[in-house]
């Protein structure tokens, strides 16, 4: 079968990804006068309408909105699993074809298992035909036949739409002979099966709503019709997007057709939730009750609004601990699921130490994860950009910077022959452009004598209050009642010649909270430091600097 099939001068998966562009849904002739016309039609199409308690109605029938579908879905599909078992003795003998391909892994195809697409070739056999015919046979559950429709078909159009139904219509037949085609349903899928077949004609859908198109889409999935997949994906992208529709498209079935027939609408759905829940902390209760699926789309983006990368591994560790009780579970989801979702690479190096002696992560996975992450910060700073250029246009974004609301800085310790640090904050012209006029962007924190410091950039007034200008300032974490003398000195690149040039020394008696710094860093007025002749961004990079000295 599968050596016939691949030597055919006519393959429909050739056709799938190109009918889609030739007209506005499907293929490019809309055949829809044609549609159950015995006058262009070569073939009877009867589907037989299986009965069961749980498939009385399509999921999308009865159902307001998506959580609705998703639930009736949820609910048959267990009911089914219950009802699935076999009783051949009350089956025919008739030569059944299914759906799979026939050297499909058992495990590719159990996901959508319980809804196999289901068919039987019914022709006038002599009786030596007969007695070979259930070589083959496949058998399923034969329930109730509720009811049995009965449509003229043109195996061309249809064949032309869906490999399933050009495997069934190329499956060893004679051109010459009569024949009938059945399709066993089950009742929930008797309306999404008719528009599906409608749109194999005439390009087009009759329902609008939601839970209809994910009908039709689910039963497009099973019998292969890629161009009716794309076309209710389009549909579904261009309705408002919810949480809980977001989450139920990224829960669909993952068959390969699949995958690449809605890859757009999980997109979208990806796209939507990160944009949604860029900012955790306004919805921490939110965040955490959400799926797996779901926390991976809002690690992936690269405009997540958090404080720094540390707090990002901080979630997810607490997201899977709430989740994912058992350690063994944990370790599972995290090791293979969650952790490529980390930049490690721009986690401070105090937190990449309790990284190492934490539990939830396998300690080889997590020795894996920090020795990389060290590598990538002990690289020359052309090379980070160019691990980070490699890696943009893959899916695996680790060495991406994200915005951070704690700017990561650059920090070199000194202990002799004083304690001292040198630190190096670098911003972005747009980051210094949004901080007008009265914003703050903040420095991740660094440490001098075991004590926490932090650089804050300001967009303020000027001392007379007469025009905007850049500050910058430094500030000790707020930690007991310990106090430090500081001298410090800030600098800052500048063009021509793009060193460092100092621009302010000052000394300081730190107490927790306290900060000190200079309204006017540059002094000159907010429009001469962001104009485009600027001389203090160099390829649109403020390169700042900052040496603090513990005095004794």
């Amino acid at each position: 079968m599968k050596d016939q099939l691949n030597s055919d001068l006519f393959d429909p998966r050739n056709e799938m990804d190109s009918d889609y562009s030739r007209g506005s849904a499907g293929s490019g002739g809309d055949f829809g006068f044609a549609f159950n016309d015995s006058n262009f039609s070569d073939r009877l199409l009867r589907i037989e309408i299986m009965g069961g308690p749980s498939d009385c109605l399509p999921d999308g029938e009865g159902c307001t909105s998506i959580a609705d579908w998703a639930r009736h879905r949820k609910r048959r599909r267990e009911d089914m699993k219950k009802e699935n078992v076999l009783d051949l003795s009350l089956c025919p003998e008739e030569q059944v074809f299914n759906d799979g391909q026939p050297d499909m892994d058992d495990a590719a195809g159990c996901e959508n298992q319980d809804e196999e697409a289901v068919a039987m070739v019914e022709e006038t056999q002599s009786g030596d035909e007969d007695a070979n015919s259930n070589e083959s046979s496949w058998n399923m559950d034969c329930s109730t036949v509720l009811r049995v429709k009965t449509l003229h078909i043109s195996s061309p159009i249809l064949a032309a739409k869906s490999p399933f139904f050009y495997k069934l219509f190329s499956n060893g037949m004679r051109e010459s002979e009569q024949r009938h085609v059945t399709l066993r349903i089950n009742a929930s899928e008797e309306a999404a099966l008719m528009e599906l077949l409608n749109f194999m004609y005439s390009n087009t859908l009759s329902v609008t709503t939601a839970p209809a198109l994910l009908d039709v889409l689910m039963a497009a999935d099973k019998f292969e019709v890629a161009s009716c997949m794309r076309y209710c994906s389009r549909l579904l992208r261009n309705l408002p997007m919810t949480p809980e529709s977001a989450l139920l498209y990224l829960d669909l079935p993952s068959s390969v057709l699949m995958g690449e027939a809605v890859q757009p609408l999980t997109d979208a759905a990806k796209q939507y939730l990160a944009s949604r829940y860029k900012d955790m902390t306004k919805f921490q209760e939110e965040v955490m009750a959400l799926p797996l699926a779901g926390i991976e789309a809002i690690l992936s983006s690269d405009d997540l609004q958090i404080a720094s990368e540390d707090a990002v591994y901080d979630f997810v560790l607490k997201w899977a601990r709430t989740q994912y009780p058992k350690l063994e579970d944990r370790r599972e989801v995290l090791g293979s699921r969650l952790a490529r979702f980390i930049r490690f690479p721009y986690m401070t190096c105090r937190k990449l130490k309790k990284v190492l002696t934490c539990n939830d992560f396998d300690h080889e996975v997590s020795s894996k994860l920090v020795l990389e992450a060290l590598f990538f910060k002990a690289e020359a700073p052309h090379r980070q950009r160019s691990l980070a250029a490699e890696e943009s246009a893959t899916l695996n974004r680790r060495f991406i910077e994200r915005a951070y609301k704690y700017r990561p800085v650059k920090v070199v310790e000194f202990e002799l022959p004083r304690q001292q640090c040198v630190v190096y904050l670098d911003l972005k012209r747009e980051e210094c452009a949004n901080l007008f006029p009265s914003g703050r962007v903040y420095s991740q924190a660094f440490h001098l004598s075991g004590q926490g410091f932090f650089l804050s950039a300001h967009c303020n007034m000027d001392q007379q209050s007469s025009f905007h200008c850049f500050g910058l300032f430094l500030g000790m974490q707020e930690k007991g009642s310990v106090s430090f003398a500081v001298d410090y000195e800030f600098a800052a690149r500048s063009k021509p010649t793009e060193e460092f040039v100092s621009k302010y020394k000052g000394n300081y008696t730190f107490t927790g909270g306290k900060a000190v710094g200079y309204r006017n860093l540059f002094a000159i007025p907010w429009t001469s430091f962001m104009a485009e002749d600027s001389l203090y961004f160099i390829n649109g990079i403020l390169h700042l600097r900052a040496e603090l000295t513990i005095r004794h």
